[in-house]
């Protein structure tokens, strides 16, 4: 596995997209930085974490022939290939908040973003970015709803043992991809999911609250709620989020 390791950087995912660009990478490249200066989330969110207290790092994933309509199911992947690591390191219940979010009870400990470079109708290789609370212990103010894997079990975690279960982890969770096992995946997804089938009170786009129920994530990623009039609506990243969260 080829790992690069980096003090400080602005952003894994700039600093391996552009490696990506010049090189021909082995699969599952890894960037890992003690410190992020321009670390993002999904829709340009900011990830804030104390240095060398946690992981911040990109993975590239090529999976051949892959096609643009089923890139979700790499975010499936990758969310619980991490899911399937924290799951062995604390005795909390852990959700995977759409679209891959990773929450113990209700506190986001991870984050996902994943950049596809296009080719065709093919995506040619991923760049994932990932953020794990491990160490940190506190946090700041703005932010609520977070934890870490110190705060939940009292533990000190080695950060470099912790990033090699989590990449060989989303290699195995990869593989349902490669050998085609798509409905399996989901289906694992879909277990995992926080509030699945739960009513829950949402807010949408421009503020307004309801009440739905989770029922599906559609091939396109699109989270699928039934309403309390019993209609389905469809919502895509940014459209919808909890209303509590």
């Amino acid at each position: 596995m080829n790992i690069i390791k980096l003090s400080a950087i602005d952003s894994t995912n700039l600093y391996l997209k552009k490696l990506a660009s010049e090189n021909t990478l082995e699969n599952f490249t890894v960037v890992v930085a003690e410190y992020q200066t321009k670390g993002r989330g999904q829709m340009g969110t900011k990830w804030l974490s104390l240095k060398a207290k946690n992981l911040t790092f990109s993975i590239l994933v090529r999976v051949e022939k892959f096609k643009i309509e089923q890139q979700f199911y790499l975010s499936m992947a990758i969310s619980l290939g991490i899911l399937n690591v924290l799951s062995g390191k604390v005795q909390l219940p852990l959700f995977i908040k759409w679209p891959n979010d990773i929450l113990a009870v209700k506190d986001k400990v991870a984050g996902v973003l994943i950049e596809n470079n296009i080719g065709g109708c093919f995506i040619k290789h991923s760049i994932v970015g990932i953020g794990l609370n491990v160490n940190q212990e506190i946090f700041s103010n703005e932010l609520e709803n977070v934890t870490s894997l110190k705060i939940i079990t009292g533990q000190t975690f080695n950060l470099d043992e912790v990033l090699l279960e989590i990449v060989n982890s989303i290699k195995r969770y990869v593989q349902f991809i490669e050998e085609k096992k798509l409905k399996e995946l989901k289906k694992i997804y879909l277990k995992s999911l926080y509030k699945m089938n739960k009513p829950s009170m949402f807010k949408d786009k421009n503020n307004i609250t309801f009440l739905g129920k989770i029922i599906d994530v559609d091939e396109n990623g699109r989270l699928v709620l039934e309403l309390e009039n019993e209609t389905i609506r469809k919502f895509n990243l940014k459209e919808i989020r909890f209303a509590n969260h």
